[in-house]
């Protein structure tokens, strides 16, 4: 089934806007509410499994449209490899980027009358939208995002590479939020596990219009800088050394062995059953589905 640029465009921006509620949200119910209050505010557990959940849900609403990639390193990392037409790059990136945006404006909507109880001079709680480092400076950053989002892409490529062993596809969202969730668990602390440009950037920038201070954005440090140029970095290395190292190998010997037993290449790639190879003036004959 073909679908139009628009419906692309508004599935990705619904699956980016899915993830940034439930994933800022678990943030603003951490942030928001003391432990004393009559709703316990939970922690950095209630975080991860909150975005972890956030990513399966917002594959759920638009992954049979557009794929649900809600990430513009994971559109960009397919280009490169070929799994992705460079044409659709454009609307796909601004659908997440827009749906990012107006997930953490509802979120700010929900949460306002609290908010403005917590943090009236909106100067100590942009956190609730968007990452900051635990050690000052570009390089520290920058080096988690990367290395968090080459895990990231590695492994989606892993989980759908059908030669692998593979998730189905009505389980791979799940396994796909245990991903993160994984990664939260284990590379949260120094940047706050972005590893997706339009998570950080889109709600960082609807920070800016409200009018949040100390948002890394307007601010002068350029604490946005290592979650947006990491990312796409550490999405492309994952994507490409995925593919050197285990993908092309895995497809090589599938190809190989198919070979090797006379069997036609197009029964692995389309489940219909061939006849055993024949002379080559012997044509081959499909049986009915």
């Amino acid at each position: 089934m073909t679908y139009s640029r628009l419906q692309e465009f508004v599935a990705e921006l619904f699956g980016t806007m899915v993830l940034i509620l439930f994933g800022c949200g678990s943030v603003a119910m951490v942030v928001l509410f003391p432990n004393a209050g009559p709703v316990p505010h939970g922690g950095y557990t209630n975080i991860v499994l909150g975005w972890g959940l956030a990513v399966t849900f917002g594959i759920y609403i638009s992954g049979a449209t557009s794929g649900a990639h809600l990430n513009p390193a994971v559109s960009l990392a397919l280009a490169v490899t070929g799994r992705f037409p460079w044409s659709k790059l454009p609307h796909y990136v601004a659908g997440q980027f827009v749906g990012a945006f107006l997930g953490a404006a509802i979120v700010f909507l929900v949460y306002y009358a609290q908010w403005i109880h917590v943090d009236p001079a909106f100067d100590h709680t942009t956190g609730v939208f968007a990452t900051f480092p635990a050690v000052p400076g570009f390089w520290p950053a920058f080096i988690d995002q990367v290395v968090g989002t080459a895990i990231l892409l590695a492994l989606i490529l892993a989980v759908g590479d059908k030669f692998n062993i593979h998730a189905p596809s009505n389980l791979a969202p799940i396994v796909i939020g245990l991903l993160v969730l994984a990664i939260g668990i284990s590379w949260g602390g120094m940047q706050g596990y972005a590893i997706n440009p339009a998570r950080d950037f889109g709600p960082r920038l609807f920070a800016v219009v409200a009018g949040f201070k100390n948002n890394g954005l307007t601010d002068g440090s350029g604490i946005w800088l290592p979650p947006v140029l990491g990312s796409l970095v550490g999405g492309v290395l994952g994507a490409v050394v995925y593919d050197f190292c285990i993908g092309r190998p895995l497809a090589r010997a599938h190809e190989m062995r198919n070979r090797a037993s006379g069997m036609d290449p197009d029964y692995v790639q389309t489940g219909v059953p061939q006849v055993e190879a024949a002379p080559a003036a012997t044509v081959r004959t499909r049986l009915s589905a």
